[in-house]
């Protein structure tokens, strides 16, 4: 029987159109010969392939049964908006897992992650790492008594740590004066967690950060309007901490991301109901410029869905070379705004989780999965 790929060339198949399928069509894909088995294992195609991937946001919630939550991916379309809810592609059931990091395809999922200093009382903490296109799974116990503050490669190594605090947050900080520092831990490692120390700034927010020219950048939020607002930055390579100047805004919540190889400031106003865009033109000489202003459909959305929410949950990120603005509105509603401040798409979702992740799937392998005690694959919590 001749192959089905006849008169194609390899060289095109594989490099032209193999390597810009999705994870799971690529998986299928092997299925064809061996040929192609062969050719899309290899580390150099995966690493390319990865590249190639978008990165899309990813929804925790659940549709009708509290018990049922799970962990999906909502694709774009080819304007960069988001599809209806019966086009979500479902990775993982969470049960009372939440997804608190992503890097480079992994995930890392945490048991009561999201308010461990509910009452005061410090509540046990149970992390795990996975990878949903490769479907490995471990738990991670040696972490237990630590706040993940994030996830990053090392530029060095090739290893992936995670940026630990030996403590709990309170209302998305770090407790003060409770222990000595921040620590490292290597992903795979039969080692503790390594001391490094303190930042200068100690009443940054850790809640979101970006993995930027190699460091991990957080946006630190300006409480009083007299003073300048600062970006606190984490060199992954020698792990250690400090700070630049953020763009000149007034008091206000505000998203870092990067965009065609910039880093961009997001500032919302609450009051004002707007959104102004700032580029750091210059990162050695920190030089910030505001390249627009978005006006919210305040209006538009109270009239359109006939409810009053006084605050929003806005997050502005970036997919390839779109802008992306996600407004939570009320309790289960996911808004998108274009940057023309027009609402372009509407999601409803019950039990939504306030903090948005992205995903750049990945099938790279990682050879830290074995060496966790309790590894396993194709296996809960994916579906």
């Amino acid at each position: 029987m001749a192959p089905p790929h006849r008169g194609l060339p390899d060289e095109i198949a594989i490099w032209e159109i193999l390597i810009r399928l999705d994870p799971k069509a690529l998986l299928r894909c092997r299925a064809v010969c061996r040929a192609w088995l062969r050719a899309t294992s290899t580390r150099e195609f995966l690493v390319i392939h990865h590249g190639r991937q978008p990165t899309l946001p990813l929804l925790d919630g659940y549709n009708g049964d509290v018990d049922d939550r799970t962990l999906d991916i909502i694709p774009l379309d080819h304007r960069a908006r988001l599809v209806a809810a019966d086009q979500l592609q479902p990775i993982a059931r969470l049960d009372h897992r939440h997804p608190l990091q992503s890097c480079d395809g992994l995930l890392l999922l945490c048991t009561n992650g999201t308010d461990i200093s509910h009452g005061g009382a410090d509540i046990k903490r149970q992390y795990s790492i996975c990878n949903p296109a490769t479907r490995q799974y471990a738990p991670l116990p040696q972490i237990a008594d630590f706040i993940v503050v994030a996830m990053y490669p090392h530029g060095h190594t090739g290893e992936y740590r995670l940026l630990l605090y030996p403590g709990r947050l309170m209302n998305g900080k770090l407790a003060p004066g409770l222990h000595d520092g921040f620590y490292v831990f290597t992903l795979g490692s039969c080692q503790p967690p390594r001391h490094i120390g303190w930042p200068e700034a100690k009443e940054v927010m850790f809640e979101k950060n970006v993995l930027f020219r190699g460091n991990l950048h957080w946006y630190m939020e300006v409480l009083e309007s007299s003073k300048a607002g600062m970006i606190l930055v984490f060199d992954t390579t020698a792990e250690s901490f400090k700070e630049m100047r953020a763009a000149p805004i007034d008091c206000g919540d505000a998203d870092l991301f990067e965009m065609d190889g910039m880093l961009i400031l997001a500032k919302f106003n609450n009051a004002a109901e707007a959104i102004d865009i700032w580029i750091l033109q210059d990162y050695e000489r920190e030089i910030w410029i505001c390249k627009c202003q978005i006006r919210l459909p305040a209006e538009d959305i109270r009239a359109q869905f006939q409810e009053v929410h006084r605050n929003w949950d806005v997050q502005v990120t970036s997919s390839d070379e779109a802008v992306i603005i996600l407004v939570l509105y009320g309790l289960y509603r996911i808004l998108q705004i274009d940057i023309d401040g027009k609402l372009v798409a509407t999601f409803h979702r019950e039990g939504l989780c306030r903090g948005l992740l992205r995903l750049k799937q990945s099938l790279v392998p990682h050879t830290f999965f074995p060496a966790l005690e309790g590894y396993v694959a194709n296996s809960l919590p994916f579906m």
